[in-house]
């Protein structure tokens, strides 16, 4: 089966070594005829190319396998591929979660499968695995690490005991953090890949917009000392659960048991934790993010769409229910102001609040306007 890559960057340098240096029978069948790149000099061999329609006016291309990143113009590559009557494998969970509405349309309406097991959990077969579950019975809940670049800073500022910006920085030097890191540590990227596996365990599509979301920007070593005297540490999660009225989303700093499968996730690892009725909690951990582990998970959605072994994605619209009342670790400059919910004083600017819905927390955070301010979860013991 012929296929074109676009971008020739980490994630898809990695599938076309993966591919070109195929070990198995059944890989052997994938060829990659044409890879998209976006300047001339930059070509590597002859299957290079600059024009994109040199791929969506090729019949023998089947498969367009999207890893250029950002949201235009993959978004509209992906749509014209899918137009041509090509099947779409992205690594992309920005343009799909913004997108998953219109493109996932077009694909049933022309019998054709998006692939996106890479766009969460990197080399974590975590989209499989929601599927497989879901085959047997409802998935009612799910939570993770699914960020590399954050975890790698949590795990770095707990274990020695070093600020936020300098552990950022070494993300960078490291290349687990990009130059403009806003994404990972805003949990913005955890929010993209929440949505999708909402869509993928609940057959629910909800707009990231509405997804309550938090980042670490600013987590102090206060913060972590305040977690560990509690025998707990910080972790940025991303959880989603069934509720009466559809689903609700949510990503922010946790306090988890030190000692939990998630507390003990360290470095640029991931991890996802289901819940269903008759398996019970299951957990998957494994490389986050990295060329090869990232492609391995591309190419498995090839070879599912190879051996036409892909579900056409059903799903309906749905707008974020509230969540059940949780306490929050609240740290700001104005502590004062959340003197109405404080359960717990710890110290001069920081509290446990009563128990609140994300959405209360949330709208008393943007009536504070402190910008310095940190928020987490307490996770129940």
């Amino acid at each position: 089966m012929e296929i074109a890559v676009l971008g020739w960057g980490v994630v898809g340098g990695g599938v076309i070594k993966l591919i070109d240096e195929a070990k198995t029978p059944l890989l052997k069948q994938l060829h990659v005829k044409r890879v998209l790149i976006h300047r001339p000099e930059k070509a590597v061999d002859d299957r290079c190319t600059t024009d994109i329609n040199e791929i969506l006016n090729d019949p023998e291309i089947s498969i367009v396998c999207e890893c250029i990143g950002g949201l235009e113009p993959a978004h509209e590559y992906a749509k014209k591929a899918l137009e041509k009557g090509k099947h779409v494998v992205t690594a992309n969970k920005k343009m799909l979660a913004t997108f998953a509405s219109e493109l996932f349309d077009l694909a049933r309406q022309k019998d054709l499968t998006i692939g996106y097991e890479a766009c969460v959990g990197g080399g974590i077969p975590w989209i499989a695995n929601l599927e497989r579950i879901k085959r047997l019975e409802p998935v009612e809940a799910f939570q993770g690490i699914l960020n590399g670049t954050s975890n790698y800073i949590l795990s770095q500022m707990e274990q020695k005991g070093v600020g936020f910006a300098e552990c950022l920085k070494k993300a960078q030097e490291l290349g687990y953090a990009e130059s403009d890191p806003s994404d990972d540590i805003d949990g913005h990227d955890v929010c993209y890949k929440v949505v999708l596996s909402a869509l993928t365990a609940f057959d629910q599509a909800v707009d990231p917009k509405e997804v309550p979301t938090f980042g670490i920007r600013h987590l102090t070593k206060e913060d972590f000392a305040f977690a560990k005297g509690q025998g707990r540490t910080i972790k940025l999660i991303g959880q989603g659960r069934k509720t009466a009225g559809g689903v609700n989303l949510q990503v922010l700093p946790v306090m988890v048991k030190a000692d939990s499968l998630l507390g003990s996730v360290s470095l640029n690892f991931n991890a996802g934790k289901t819940w269903s009725k008759s398996l019970g909690p299951a957990a998957f951990v494994g490389q986050g993010a990295g060329s090869l582990p990232t492609a391995h998970a591309a190419v498995q959605d090839l070879l599912d769409i190879l051996e036409a072994n892909s579900p056409v994605a059903a799903f309906e619209p749905a707008e974020n229910q509230a969540g059940d009342k949780q306490t929050f670790y609240v740290r700001s400059q104005i502590i004062s102001f959340f003197a109405s919910v404080t359960q717990e004083k710890v110290s001069d600017d920081a509290i446990v609040t009563k128990p609140l819905t994300i959405d209360e927390i949330g709208q008393l955070l943007k009536a504070a306007k402190d910008e310095e301010l940190f928020l987490a979860g307490i996770e129940n013991d």
